[in-house]
């Protein structure tokens, strides 16, 4: 069945109707912000400085790539900011769209839509800057969704680092403190009355001292920030 759509038109980043062809019942939604010197992480550019935030950036990047792009979902890029024509996300892999909403939440919401409406039954949203995911979690995560309503995926820092669902609940949407220790406890209380499965807990990256361990990262530090 083709469902009317969107997609990537050309290199000014717009958006254009065109018809989508679902090839699965899962779809996995993929946030990510263009990878630009000073506006990626800006916590971690703190302590490493500003070129080396985006090179791990990048690096990640290219993580999430090679762990998503041979999962058997449908899959959706949708950029913080311009869509890009050219880059690491194969056109053929992603469709690529734009994030709409004033804070992360709405965002994250209109997207969960998005997907239902082209009619998948079940959705699975991660960001791009987690080296401690894998393949099989997020496939772990889908196979989840058949017996319970929603999947969160636990961050060490009291976020989440996926989250699941098969319907809408709105209310996990607002009122939360996005990226404080609060939000996944918060989220939980709001699906109280919901099935959900929790996945292991993970390490986001967001500080330097998330990843200053991890022999991964050591190249990208400052000479008197490796581990000696």
């Amino acid at each position: 069945m083709a469902i009317l759509g969107l997609k990537t038109s050309d290199e000014q980043g717009k958006e254009e109707e065109t018809f989508h062809y679902p090839t699965s019942k899962n779809a996995l939604i993929i946030f990510t912000r263009n990878p630009e010197l000073g506006k990626c992480k800006t916590r971690l550019a703190a302590t490493v400085g500003d070129e080396a935030a985006l090179d791990i950036y990048k690096f990640l990047l290219k993580h999430t790539v090679a762990i998503t792009s041979p999962l058997r979902a449908d899959k959706f890029v949708y950029y913080s900011v311009k869509l890009r024509s050219e880059d690491l996300w194969d056109p053929v892999v992603y469709s690529k769209k734009i994030q709409h909403g004033d804070d992360l939440g709405v965002r994250m919401e209109n997207a969960f839509k998005e997907v239902f409406n082209l009619g998948y039954e079940r959705a699975i949203i991660i960001g791009s800057d987690m080296y401690d995911m894998t393949a099989n979690d997020i496939d772990n995560a889908f196979e989840q969704l058949k017996t319970d309503d929603f999947v969160l995926g636990p961050a060490e820092d009291g976020g989440y680092y996926l989250l699941g669902m098969k319907k809408i609940n709105s209310d996990i949407f607002y009122n939360k403190k996005w990226g404080t220790d609060t939000v996944l406890s918060d989220t939980l209380k709001n699906l109280k009355e919901e099935k959900v499965a929790l996945l292991d807990e993970k390490n986001d990256v967001d500080y330097y001292e998330d990843i200053k361990n991890i022999d991964a990262f050591q190249g990208f530090f400052p000479e008197e920030l490796r581990k000696k």
